[in-house]
Protein backbone atom coordinates (compact mmCIF):
# COMPACT_ATOMS: atom_id res chain seq x y z
CA UNK A 1 0.00 0.00 0.00
CA UNK A 2 2.80 2.40 0.91
CA UNK A 3 4.55 1.90 -2.42
CA UNK A 4 1.31 2.51 -4.34
CA UNK A 5 0.80 5.76 -2.47
CA UNK A 6 4.34 6.88 -3.25
CA UNK A 7 3.99 5.99 -6.93
CA UNK A 8 0.60 7.73 -7.10
CA UNK A 9 2.04 10.83 -5.46
CA UNK A 10 4.96 10.80 -7.91
CA UNK A 11 2.49 10.62 -10.80
CA UNK A 12 0.52 13.55 -9.41
CA UNK A 13 3.73 15.55 -9.01
CA UNK A 14 4.71 14.77 -12.61
CA UNK A 15 1.32 15.97 -13.83
CA UNK A 16 1.52 19.12 -11.67
CA UNK A 17 5.03 19.86 -12.97
CA UNK A 18 4.06 19.84 -16.64
CA UNK A 19 0.66 21.45 -16.03
CA UNK A 20 2.43 24.15 -14.00
CA UNK A 21 4.78 24.93 -16.87
CA UNK A 22 1.88 25.23 -19.32
CA UNK A 23 -0.23 27.29 -16.91
CA UNK A 24 2.65 29.64 -16.08
CA UNK A 25 3.29 30.22 -19.78
CA UNK A 26 -0.40 30.93 -20.32
CA UNK A 27 -0.77 33.41 -17.43
CA UNK A 28 -0.98 36.59 -19.56
CA UNK A 29 -3.69 35.05 -21.73
CA UNK A 30 -5.62 33.77 -18.72
CA UNK A 31 -5.47 37.14 -16.98
CA UNK A 32 -6.46 39.00 -20.13
CA UNK A 33 -9.44 36.66 -20.60
CA UNK A 34 -10.50 36.93 -16.94
CA UNK A 35 -10.02 40.70 -17.13
CA UNK A 36 -13.14 40.84 -19.30
CA UNK A 37 -15.17 39.75 -16.27
CA UNK A 38 -13.18 41.29 -13.42
CA UNK A 39 -12.19 44.95 -13.71
CA UNK A 40 -9.29 44.60 -11.27
CA UNK A 41 -7.64 41.98 -13.50
CA UNK A 42 -8.44 43.96 -16.63
CA UNK A 43 -6.76 47.10 -15.26
CA UNK A 44 -3.67 45.29 -13.92
CA UNK A 45 -2.91 42.75 -16.64
CA UNK A 46 0.86 43.34 -16.77
CA UNK A 47 1.44 43.69 -13.05
CA UNK A 48 -0.57 40.57 -12.24
CA UNK A 49 1.03 38.66 -15.11
CA UNK A 50 4.49 39.42 -13.72
CA UNK A 51 3.50 38.46 -10.17
CA UNK A 52 1.80 35.21 -11.24
CA UNK A 53 4.51 34.23 -13.73
CA UNK A 54 7.26 34.69 -11.14
CA UNK A 55 5.22 32.81 -8.53
CA UNK A 56 4.49 30.09 -11.09
CA UNK A 57 8.16 29.67 -11.93
CA UNK A 58 9.07 29.22 -8.27
CA UNK A 59 6.11 26.86 -7.74
CA UNK A 60 7.29 24.73 -10.68
CA UNK A 61 10.81 24.75 -9.20
CA UNK A 62 9.38 23.51 -5.87
CA UNK A 63 7.54 20.70 -7.65
CA UNK A 64 10.74 19.86 -9.54
CA UNK A 65 12.60 19.46 -6.25
CA UNK A 66 9.78 17.32 -4.85
CA UNK A 67 10.03 15.11 -7.95
CA UNK A 68 13.76 14.66 -7.31
CA UNK A 69 13.08 13.70 -3.70
CA UNK A 70 10.39 11.21 -4.72
CA UNK A 71 12.76 9.54 -7.18
CA UNK A 72 15.11 8.82 -4.29
CA UNK A 73 12.21 7.50 -2.20
CA UNK A 74 11.21 5.16 -5.04
CA UNK A 75 14.86 4.03 -5.32
CA UNK A 76 14.92 3.26 -1.59
CA UNK A 77 17.71 5.72 -0.78
CA UNK A 78 16.14 8.93 0.48
CA UNK A 79 18.64 9.92 3.16
CA UNK A 80 21.18 11.60 0.88
CA UNK A 81 22.65 15.09 0.72
CA UNK A 82 20.88 15.84 -2.56
CA UNK A 83 17.56 15.70 -0.70
CA UNK A 84 18.91 18.07 1.95
CA UNK A 85 19.83 20.50 -0.84
CA UNK A 86 16.40 20.07 -2.44
CA UNK A 87 14.64 20.84 0.85
CA UNK A 88 16.77 23.96 1.32
CA UNK A 89 15.95 25.12 -2.21
CA UNK A 90 12.26 24.47 -1.64
CA UNK A 91 12.37 26.65 1.46
CA UNK A 92 14.07 29.45 -0.42
CA UNK A 93 11.60 29.19 -3.31
CA UNK A 94 8.70 29.31 -0.84
CA UNK A 95 10.07 32.49 0.70
CA UNK A 96 10.41 34.01 -2.78
CA UNK A 97 6.77 33.21 -3.52
CA UNK A 98 5.75 34.86 -0.23
CA UNK A 99 7.75 38.01 -1.07
CA UNK A 100 6.42 38.13 -4.63
CA UNK A 101 2.88 37.74 -3.33
CA UNK A 102 3.50 40.64 -0.92
CA UNK A 103 3.84 42.83 -4.02
CA UNK A 104 0.22 42.06 -4.77
CA UNK A 105 -0.74 43.81 -1.54
CA UNK A 106 0.05 47.11 -3.26
CA UNK A 107 -2.46 46.34 -6.01
CA UNK A 108 -5.34 44.84 -4.11
CA UNK A 109 -5.66 43.57 -0.55
CA UNK A 110 -7.71 40.43 0.01
CA UNK A 111 -7.71 37.87 2.82
CA UNK A 112 -6.68 35.22 0.27
CA UNK A 113 -3.45 37.08 -0.51
CA UNK A 114 -2.59 37.22 3.19
CA UNK A 115 -3.31 33.49 3.52
CA UNK A 116 -1.09 32.65 0.53
CA UNK A 117 1.74 34.67 2.05
CA UNK A 118 1.32 32.91 5.41
CA UNK A 119 1.17 29.46 3.79
CA UNK A 120 4.39 30.00 1.85
CA UNK A 121 6.22 31.46 4.83
CA UNK A 122 5.23 28.39 6.87
CA UNK A 123 6.17 26.08 3.97
CA UNK A 124 9.54 27.82 3.71
CA UNK A 125 10.22 27.47 7.42
CA UNK A 126 9.08 23.84 7.39
CA UNK A 127 11.35 23.01 4.45
CA UNK A 128 14.36 24.69 6.05
CA UNK A 129 13.82 22.84 9.36
CA UNK A 130 13.17 19.54 7.59
CA UNK A 131 16.41 20.00 5.64
CA UNK A 132 18.27 20.20 8.96
CA UNK A 133 16.55 17.02 10.17
CA UNK A 134 17.46 15.25 6.92
CA UNK A 135 21.04 16.49 7.19
CA UNK A 136 21.34 14.91 10.65
CA UNK A 137 19.83 11.68 9.33
CA UNK A 138 22.31 11.64 6.43
CA UNK A 139 25.19 12.21 8.86
CA UNK A 140 24.03 9.35 11.12
CA UNK A 141 23.55 7.09 8.09
CA UNK A 142 27.04 7.85 6.78
CA UNK A 143 28.57 7.21 10.21
CA UNK A 144 26.62 3.97 10.50
CA UNK A 145 27.73 2.88 7.01
CA UNK A 146 31.36 3.52 7.96
CA UNK A 147 30.95 1.53 11.18
CA UNK A 148 29.69 -1.54 9.33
Amino acid sequence: MKDRLTVLTKGILDFMFYAGIITTAAVPFIIRFYGRYNRYFGENIWELSLIFILSGVFAVLIIGELRRIFKTVLNGNCFIMENVKSLRKMGTYSFFIAVITCCRLFLYLTPAVLIVILVFVIAGLFSKVLSQVFEKAVTYKQENDLTI
